[in-house]
């Protein structure tokens, strides 16, 4: 009889400790918050307010708490993943490719559906005497270019993979000029457009907006050539998210990305619609990288 005392005390205690366990978990992922950031490509002192949107449409299709953390440069933003700060980056095929490598397990879950055929502008100011060519603009070694931020896609790894490509040298041999990092597609627009630099690299939908918009004048800022088409943009998911807020999260998480209809979440991400992608889908990025030197 006190056997069987005994072994029904044990199993009434593993019930509670299961049963307070299961509470504990429970209540660790009531209290989580999803962190997310982007790399700051444009507009580098409003992106709390730009991605707001974002938060705001995961939060109520997931019933979580989510929270917008800025990033003041894109190696930043990769950092902040690597050490944990953030579990979810807007990142660039670049940038994307270097979290991912940074953490294990990472995964790239969705891109623009533009994404997947992204390209790059060569521009010019008007005063170079450049027009628009369907092939590499060779006369560009002997002027003074910038590109964006030296951890851009778009705006530095791709327009490099092209020069090199192309002339057969790394930009510090191709050009005859020093070059510059104006550390945004914007402001990479905007001093071509006002003549600080004579040519530059940045990405199409920029330049595309800047016209659009009025702050790029087309009489001075020119296109003279535009890339090949490559993956860039990704939304890319820390492993952990699984832990913080139970198994199937990332896949959950992927869905309502896809399924996003949220005007005001896909302007503030510049698209029209999201798509799912995985980390082969930016292995053309990652030999790229391998291949890209700035060195003599």
């Amino acid at each position: 009889m006190p056997a069987l005392l005994g072994s029904a005390a044990l199993a009434i205690l593993s019930s509670c400790n299961s049963s307070t366990e299961e509470s504990s978990n429970q209540e660790t992922q009531n209290n989580a918050v999803l962190r997310f950031s982007a790399i700051p490509d444009i507009d580098t002192t409003g992106q709390t307010e730009r991605y707001q949107p974002v938060a705001d449409y995961l939060s109520k299709e997931l019933g979580i708490k989510v929270e917008f953390v800025a990033s003041p440069t894109y190696g930043a933003s990769v950092q902040k993943f690597k050490g944990g700060d953030i579990q979810l980056g807007w990142f660039g095929g670049v940038t994307g490719v270097q979290a991912r490598q940074a953490v294990e397990g990472a995964q790239a879950i969705v891109a623009g559906a533009a994404d997947l055929e992204f390209k790059s502008y060569f521009i010019a100011n008007t005063s170079t005497g450049l027009t628009r060519s369907d092939s590499f603009p060779t006369a560009i070694k002997d002027l003074k270019f910038t590109y964006g931020s030296q951890n851009s896609t778009s705006g530095c790894i791709m327009p490099t993979h092209f020069i090199m490509e192309s002339s057969g040298k790394t930009p510090k041999d191709f050009f005859t000029h020093d070059f510059g990092f104006s550390g945004s597609h914007d402001k990479t627009a905007e001093l071509v457009n006002n003549g600080t630099f004579q040519v530059g690299a940045l990405n199409f939908k920029t330049y595309e907006k800047g016209i659009a918009n009025g702050k790029l004048d087309k009489d001075k800022c020119v296109i003279i050539w535009e890339t090949p088409t490559y993956a860039d943009y990704n939304m890319t998911a820390h492993p952990i998210l699984n832990k913080q807020f139970g198994e199937g999260f990332i896949s959950k998480l992927q869905q309502a990305l896809i399924e996003c209809d949220d005007k005001a979440a896909l302007d503030a991400l510049q698209r029209e619609k999201l798509v799912e992608v995985n980390n082969e889908t930016f292995e053309g990025i990652a030999s790229v990288m391998r291949k890209v030197s700035f060195s003599k």
